[in-house]
């Protein structure tokens, strides 16, 4: 065997290895690479208490109840189902009921959400992409409403 055909021969076999890791990572990755899920893909899913995602949808009107010592126990529904979500800090100044929110934290079981940051829209006529695209899903989007997401900037 020449030296080319060695060195051919360990460039397939590194390509090789670096594939079979790509598709490992790739494998285990496979329920986390969403950037989250709604109230009734969690309850579809059947998540386990201690799982840590990021759960959107919309703020329920009439559920924001503020505690003691910066807490914060809202709602968050799709339309469908609805997970009771509780925060201690300081919440974005652009969130109010009824606005698309992405909390990120850890789901407890029991239709109950721990916190640890709140992400709000940044004005009052944009909604992540994600959220409106969940809305569609569910049948709750009103085209051209306030909450219709703001165009793509080029």
């Amino acid at each position: 065997m020449t030296r080319k055909q060695r060195r051919l021969g360990l460039i397939a076999a590194a390509g090789a290895v670096l594939c079979f890791a790509a598709g490992l990572v790739l494998f285990a990755m496979r329920d986390s690479i969403v950037f989250f899920y709604g109230p009734t893909e969690i309850a579809e899913k059947g998540v386990a208490p201690g799982t840590r995602m990021r759960l959107g949808g919309l703020v329920e009107a009439g559920s924001v109840q503020r505690g003691p010592d910066q807490r914060i126990g809202f709602t968050v529904t799709d339309g469908n189902n609805a997970i009771k979500v509780s925060y201690k800090g300081l919440l974005p100044d652009l969130f109010r009921e009824g606005q698309g929110v992405v909390t990120e934290g850890v789901f407890e079981g029991a239709g109950s959400f721990r916190a640890d940051s709140v992400l709000a829209k940044h004005d009052e006529t944009y909604m992540p992409r994600e959220v409106a695209d969940a809305l569609k899903k569910q049948g709750h989007w009103q085209p051209g409403g306030a909450d219709a997401p703001a165009p793509a900037k080029p």
